[in-house]
């Protein structure tokens, strides 16, 4: 019998989650390893080789590690889960005019539920992966807030889980710094694993380049909505683009357009293929309307609570009133101009460190 029962742990082979792995099992915990194939690459198209989490050398790396510790490894096919749902939401979100954010999409939707699907299977008690943040329940509430170290703090990706899963899930990296975990991966044998890059990049999109993607999934894409036109804030026509789903709110660079000053996109309209664009100053927003909300820390969220809202991952926050609509929308004030909102990102409302909830910006 383990010390602390039963864990279902999501190993890509990377440092986070192989240090999460040997962590627990270090700690007592009956450790189970899992590695999810969520795409396929030989379908992808793509120039550049697999990378990230989802290639052979990954699933090997997590293998080798479970069976060096003496602990069971799987790898869960879950490719036909994930492409249905994450990447049809990508291309649509593109098509629509807004700019998707699929790694919260995946969260929420398909890696944790397959995790509590295989460990309520394997009778584990918890799930455990390699993000940074930190859980816990107050009031039979499971409240997710950010990790100690704030370059990595990953909760802004986190704010769609449901309660039922954030009880069970464990990050035990939530409470150390980036340098203490490569120091760790030193200290239990695997100095290269220490030394590892990480990948930013969509696993679906290996290459970073989401527009050729875009071509590769939808016939005729290109021929479809080239040579719509740019226009400034009034109206004014001042050249031709390859397509709105091929711009982004903020976007300065490949527009390849010369106005005598630095030029933005500053909103995208599908129904007319049509790309606004203008001065850095016209992407500054003081409100923001945000649908689909999940709740995390309270079952209500008061009306006028005061925030401190993320529009983006690496966003700093800003200080907002928080306003509750007939529409099921969460209508947010900002106290100061927020720079480059992009609807379909991830809103994320923060009370101090603890995630209020969330939600996806709305044009």
């Amino acid at each position: 019998m383990s010390k602390h029962g039963k864990v279902l742990v999501a190993m890509s082979g990377g440092i986070d989650s192989t240090v999460t792995a040997l962590m627990l099992h270090e700690q007592g915990y009956e450790v189970v390893g899992i590695t999810m194939k969520t795409w396929d690459y030989a379908s992808a198209g793509a120039s550049k080789k697999e990378t990230g989490c989802c290639n052979l050398d990954s699933f090997n790396d997590a293998r080798a590690a479970a069976v060096h510790h003496g602990f069971p490894h799987f790898i869960l096919d879950i490719r036909d889960e994930f492409g249905d749902f994450v990447i049809n939401n990508f291309v649509d979100e593109y098509l629509a005019g807004r700019t998707p954010n699929p790694c919260v999409l995946c969260n929420t939707h398909i890696k944790w539920r397959a995790l509590m699907k295989r460990a309520d299977a394997m009778d584990c008690a918890f799930i455990a992966t390699g993000h940074y943040g930190r859980i816990r329940v107050e009031n039979d509430r499971g409240i997710i807030s950010k990790g100690v170290d704030e370059t990595k703090d990953q909760s802004y990706v986190l704010w769609g889980l449901d309660q039922d899963v954030i009880k069970r899930t464990l990050l035990p990296l939530g409470g150390y710094r980036k340098t203490e975990i490569r120091q760790m991966a030193f200290d239990f044998g695997y100095p290269e694993l220490a030394k590892k890059a990480e990948s930013y990049e969509i696993c679906f999109v290996p290459d970073n380049d989401y527009r050729g993607f875009l071509k590769r999934k939808v016939d005729g894409l290109e021929e479809r909505v080239n040579g719509g036109n740019f226009v400034l804030a009034d109206g004014t026509i001042v050249g031709k683009h390859k397509g709105y789903p091929f711009y982004t709110i903020g976007q300065r660079k490949g527009l390849d357009i010369a106005l005598g000053r630095p030029i933005f996109v500053t909103e995208i309209i599908p129904e007319t293929n049509t790309v606004v664009l203008g001065d850095e100053v016209e992407l500054n927003r003081s409100e923001m309307n945000v649908g689909g909300i999940n709740l995390v820390k309270y079952d209500h969220l008061p009306e006028g609570m005061e925030s401190v809202v993320k529009v983006r991952y690496k966003d700093k926050g800003t200080l907002a009133i928080l306003y509750n609509s007939e529409d099921g929308l969460v209508k947010v004030h900002f106290y100061d101009q927020v720079k480059g909102i992009a609807p379909g990102q991830s809103a994320v409302f923060y009370e101090g460190d603890d995630v209020l909830g969330g939600g996806i910006i709305r044009r």
